[in-house]
């Protein structure tokens, strides 16, 4: 059974799709659809891995987190690690532990998936997974792209729903994740 005022199943018919440009992370691909009732329209669609984040949070409940200069608002964001799902991942998982290992310095051997969301349907149509680290620990060699500029924030987890409410945390798939954690954390 569908929810209520959800459509069946997909009634555009695509015509035409190529790919007009591509990027080290995401590739336009243009559609050109049609609908029996809305005619014919143009599309852009980003093509994307999968992307993954992580919650690492140390034995003394502390959210280990890092403060990145973004370039799509040229300022800083309080986040916690993530990235691109690559090629050479063996899973969301590894690659989730990947980046929590290369932002932060920090490590797990208790990691569990939390959930996942697509971070924008509208235009693309790969998904953020999410995951908890538990008693994540210092130890490992912070290893960072030529592209990213970040320090590591040790924040208590208590504060959380405050940074987010007071516009401190702000990136949506951070925010995400919180969500999943507060909803869905199961006992340890």
């Amino acid at each position: 059974m569908r929810p209520r005022g959800k459509p069946g199943p997909a009634t555009w018919k695509t015509l035409e799709s190529r790919k007009v440009y591509s990027t080290r992370i995401f590739d336009l691909h243009h559609h050109r659809r049609y609908h029996h009732q809305r005619g014919h329209h143009d599309f852009y669609v980003l093509e994307a891995p999968d992307w993954v984040n992580i919650i690492p949070l140390t034995e003394d409940e502390h959210v280990v987190m890092v403060r990145q200069f973004r370039h799509g608002t040229e300022d800083f964001t309080l986040e916690i690690p993530g990235g691109m799902v690559d090629p050479e991942d063996l899973s969301p998982m590894a690659a989730a532990r990947r980046e929590m290992r290369e932002e932060s310095g920090y490590d797990s051997d208790d990691i569990i998936e939390l959930g996942k969301v697509h971070p924008n349907p509208a235009i693309q149509g790969n998904y953020c997974h999410t995951f908890l680290a538990r008693d994540a620990r210092p130890g490992a060699k912070i290893q960072l792209d030529t592209t990213e500029e970040t320090e590591v924030v040790l924040v208590p987890l208590a504060s959380i729903k405050e940074l987010i409410a007071g516009g401190e945390i702000t990136h949506a798939l951070v925010i995400a994740a919180f969500s999943f954690f507060h909803f869905y954390n199961p006992p340890a």
